[in-house]
């Protein structure tokens, strides 16, 4: 995205992290910590975690719910056991969607009665796990795995807590590779056709299963409450026809999560208290109109929390014009990084922000490319920018709102190492996970 020349020296403060701030120097600073020695330090490209602005959006969330335990950090987005224990100390909820993510939160202590667990293709394995670590819910995503749960949970003499996943077809307008709602995608059950409604009546059915709730997603990156209130709606239908045929209310609704935030300077950040009470009223709303008791509102927001807390520091490599007509050309600007630290862009064309951290710039307007150093085209970070042509090799370049989905997406792509990432706080920076390095690579071969 493009940033204007005048104010490129800018930190939006929407997008950037809530301790990031530019020194009467040039240097960018985040919780207290210049980047440029963070760089000197770790290396690049490097991950910066605010802490306290990743504790800071716990709380917000949790005063928007009603209460930390109903906001369920979705593990997927980013998760060490650094992570997962700043989780519980501020006593939110985790979500995990593999049996290595659940393995990761409770090597960190996290309680296992406050671990929720997804996936659509659970294992046998998987599943003893979360009987054995005393899960809090497993989210059923079929009828053959509501089966062999209720199987293993019989042989193991246990009872576990289950929602249904429900499809409640609802477009959120987000991508077609991350919608999550509609009839024609891997996760769930059907509501139109009565899929959902067999397996809620077939877990109240079962001896070792407690169903207290139905589960739904509507996407990611959505900024209003619209696309949740429209599936609630239609989920409350089934709730209210499970009571009358069974006799059972459910205690929860999860909503899942999807809640957006704002990667470059035009887009709008998430109002995440308008967004809360404008759903929860429209749940008391409905569940009154249908003459059922409102569930508690479970939601699991990880983008939400961990993306604007971080930034990632790059170091400009070859900066080269390219002709793009007779008359034009385009500067790019290739960094130490790209698509295996951060696939968003090629994955999903996301738009990110970028300034030099290191110093002030006052050059003049070019049209740029900020462009990574994979052998691949596609490997860009920011397609179209008008970017100062005062950057030059050696200036470090921050993208912020890197916390979400790019680490937890990684890759070696052409042997790249999976980079450092440290969280800082007051002045000070603690090493979360290490640079990968070349000899991780060749351990992993027999």
């Amino acid at each position: 995205m493009s940033a204007p020349v005048s104010a490129f020296n800018e930190l939006p403060a929407h997008v950037w992290p809530r301790g990031a701030a530019r020194q009467e120097d040039g240097v960018v600073t985040v919780a207290g910590v210049p980047l440029p020695e963070i760089a000197e330090e770790f290396g690049t490209p490097v991950m910066v975690v605010d802490e306290d602005d990743f504790r800071s959006r716990c709380r917000d969330m949790a005063e928007a719910f009603g209460a930390p335990e109903n906001v369920h950090y979705a593990s997927k987005a980013f998760l060490t056991r650094r992570i997962a224990s700043w989780v519980d100390e501020e006593g939110l909820s985790l979500d995990v969607a593999s049996e290595n993510e659940l393995r990761i939160a409770l090597a960190a202590g996290f309680p296992a009665e406050r671990i929720t667990v997804h996936g659509n293709n659970k294992s046998d394995g998987f599943l003893t796990l979360c009987l054995e670590s005393g899960v809090g819910h497993v989210v059923v995503d079929s009828h053959a795995e509501l089966e062999r749960l209720e199987e293993l949970a019989a042989l193991s003499g246990t009872i576990q807590d289950v929602f249904v996943r429900v499809k409640p077809g609802v477009d959120a307008h987000t991508h077609e590779f991350i919608a999550t709602s509609h009839e024609d995608q891997k996760f769930g059950m059907s509501l139109a056709s009565g899929s959902a409604y067999q397996a809620a009546v077939d877990a109240i059915a079962a001896a070792h299963l407690e169903l207290t709730g139905l589960h739904c997603h509507v996407g990611s990156q959505v900024f209003d409450a619209e696309g949740f209130k429209l599936a609630a709606e239609r989920v409350l239908r089934l709730y209210r026809a499970i009571w009358e045929n069974t006799g059972v209310a459910l205690d929860y609704l999860d909503l899942g999560g999807g809640y957006g935030i704002a990667y470059t300077p035009a887009e709008q950040a998430l109002d995440v208290r308008g967004v809360a009470a404008d759903l929860l009223a429209a749940v008391r709303s409905a569940a009154a109109d249908l003459g059922i008791e409102a569930p508690t509102v479970v939601v699991e927001p990880g983008r939400a929390i961990a993306g604007p807390s971080t930034v990632t520091v790059y170091t400009a490599g070859i900066v080269k014009d390219v002709h793009t007509s007779d008359t034009e050309t385009r500067r790019y600007i290739a960094v130490d990084g790209g698509m295996s630290d951060n696939v968003r862009p090629a994955l999903y064309a996301a738009e990110y922000d970028g300034r030099m951290v290191n110093r002030f710039t006052d050059g003049e307007d070019t049209a740029t490319r900020l462009v990574g150093s994979h052998c691949e085209s596609g490997d860009i970070l920011i397609y179209d920018a008008t970017w100062p042509d005062d950057i030059v090799s050696g200036d470090l370049i921050a993208l912020p709102a890197t916390g979400a989905y790019c680490y937890s997406m990684s890759s070696n792509y052409n042997s790249f190492a999976r980079p450092a990432v440290v969280s800082v706080r007051a002045g000070r920076v603690s090493p979360m996970i290490r640079r990968e390095t070349v000899e991780d690579i060749l351990a992993r071969e027999v």
